[in-house]
């Protein structure tokens, strides 16, 4: 279990925008990678090309670049601050699930 996951948001704590929030749009779990929405942007120079549906225009594209998850923090619901993350197991009957909780306030998420 990451302590990142999809839809999670995070804090930026290093780099470029750091100090800045943000939702997780995609983990890449082998390279330790997320990319965040709305954050990290790179700059992509695109050549205009013909396909099959058409014409596809070129110039200069803003897109998001991964952000190493080291680089990242979870931001707790209830602190709504960037927070270390603890796992825990909980019982739910005779299953056993294993919880992110906040180590601040002991929310889980």
């Amino acid at each position: 279990m990451k302590r990142i996951r999809k839809d999670d948001q995070v804090l930026v704590i290093s780099g470029k925008d750091k100090g800045r929030t943000g939702r997780v749009i995609r983990v890449i779990p082998d390279r330790d990678r997320a990319l965040v929405e709305g954050r990290n942007f790179a700059t992509k120079h695109v050549r205009a090309q013909q396909g099959p549906s058409g014409v596809t225009e070129g110039g200069i594209i803003q897109t998001e670049a991964p952000i190493h998850l080291s680089n990242l923090m979870p931001v707790c619901p209830s602190c709504d601050q960037g927070v270390r993350v603890n796992y825990v197991f909980t019982e739910e009957g005779n299953r056993r699930s294993k919880v992110r909780e906040c180590k601040k306030c002991g929310a889980h998420f």
